[in-house]
């Protein structure tokens, strides 16, 4: 067939759909998606991948009951490198009529300091640090940032200069432009709404939701060890079906957005929030699973997890952490992704072992531990990589 292979989904399942092909690896990157005129939105598929696109399995993954289905697209599929290249003259030709105003030359300088990426929340757009850095900025006030909020489509302006080092993992954001600086996030049709001056919001863990979203926890207490806003909470909720929920949290203004969020999707009645230390919480015996969302690693929360499995049943810890594969020689010897999965397989074998004596430790019994399944989440670099184990515990 003539055209190019899309994905047709509902606008307001676009990004979930997007992100769960993105993971299977059939996501054509060189194009972009193409809202639709009847508020479908065309995925472009790698043609490779077509013929193995299971479209049940896709909807089930996404949690979705909306259509969706191949089509060639015999529209122009825009490429993103010559996107970004007609949004990036749009900018510089705004801000350069804005320095001409004010009577600013342009120069290589200015150009090299626009942004290059951002984060879009709704209609506000956060950007990074490395970009408008240099003094001459700070002249223009209020009318540069009301211009490139123009030329990126946007209404709110920040900027996210660091993470403080405040125990909390809080963003340090400066509002530019906007009365206000709450976002809202739907994924997977749950809300996420938080302070992006004070919360952080990763959109890197959607395949992982996605997966908790899957479980079937009906009839199961679920501790999360490490809530945040609600990242996997909601998704245990909503979609899992978990009879209670304890969240764990000792961030205030994440507390202040989780409640909200319990409240917006219809589940507070079915969470128990936990605000302070998790090592200090006062509970054991409790737990069909135990959430440890924390990296580069949740090896602080191991003792209380050990502690809230129930004595009776055991039950399933999610552990996440960042594994370092192998470098320089080793990294020769062997290829990349086979060294990358023999480093997650020995820290897996390492974590069970350990686990299992923190059991006997807790319990005075040996128990059981298995390793069900390694999810690979996303890589932050050539040889770091976020992990989740699933280790199944059981008593003797």
């Amino acid at each position: 067939m003539d055209g190019v292979p899309c994905l047709r989904v509902s606008q307001c399942h676009a990004q979930e759909f997007r992100r769960c092909l993105q993971s299977k690896g059939a996501l054509d990157l060189s194009l972009s998606l193409l809202k639709d005129s009847d508020e479908t939105v065309l995925l472009p598929i790698s043609p490779s991948c077509l013929p193995q696109l299971d479209l049940r399995s896709l909807r089930a993954t996404v949690a979705s009951d909306d259509a969706c289905e191949i089509v060639w697209s015999q529209s122009h599929l825009q490429s993103k490198t010559k996107r970004r290249r007609t949004s990036g003259t749009k900018l510089e030709k705004i801000v350069q009529e804005v320095l001409e105003s004010h009577g600013e030359g342009w120069t290589e300088e200015l150009r090299g300091d626009l942004p290059r990426s951002f984060q879009r929340h709704g209609d506000l757009l956060l950007l990074g640090d490395n970009c408008f850095s240099l003094p001459l900025w700070k002249k223009m006030d209020q009318q540069i940032w009301s211009a490139v909020a123009r030329g990126l489509g946007s209404k709110r302006l920040a900027k996210m200069s660091r993470i403080s080092s405040d125990g909390f993992r809080s963003p340090v954001v400066t509002m530019l432009l906007g009365e206000h600086s709450w976002v809202k996030h739907v994924d997977n049709r749950i809300s996420y709404e938080f302070d992006v001056t004070r919360c952080m919001f990763s959109a890197g863990n959607i395949t992982e939701k996605l997966r908790v979203a899957g479980f079937d926890c009906r009839g199961e207490t679920v501790v999360d060890l490490y809530a945040g806003i609600g990242y996997f909470t909601l998704p245990y909720l909503v979609h899992a079906g978990a009879s209670r929920v304890h969240a764990c949290e000792w961030n205030p203004d994440a507390v202040q957005a989780l409640e909200k969020n319990l409240e917006a999707n219809g589940v507070s009645d079915r969470c128990t929030v936990h605000q302070g230390d998790n090592r200090q919480l006062q509970l054991c015996d409790i737990a069909d699973r135990v959430n440890l969302g924390l990296i580069p690693s949740s090896e602080d929360g191991w003792p209380v997890a050990c502690r809230l499995l129930k004595r009776t049943t055991g039950g399933v810890l999610h552990i996440h952490q960042n594994v370092t594969s192998a470098i320089g020689d080793d990294a020769h010897r062997t290829s990349g992704k086979k060294a990358a999965e023999e480093a997650w397989q020995a820290w897996a074998d390492d974590t069970a072992d350990r686990i299992a004596s923190l059991l006997e430790d807790t319990t005075g019994a040996r128990w059981i531990t298995n390793n069900r399944h390694i999810e690979h989440v996303k890589s932050y670099a050539p040889h770091v990589h976020h992990v989740v184990l699933d280790l199944e515990c059981r008593p003797p």
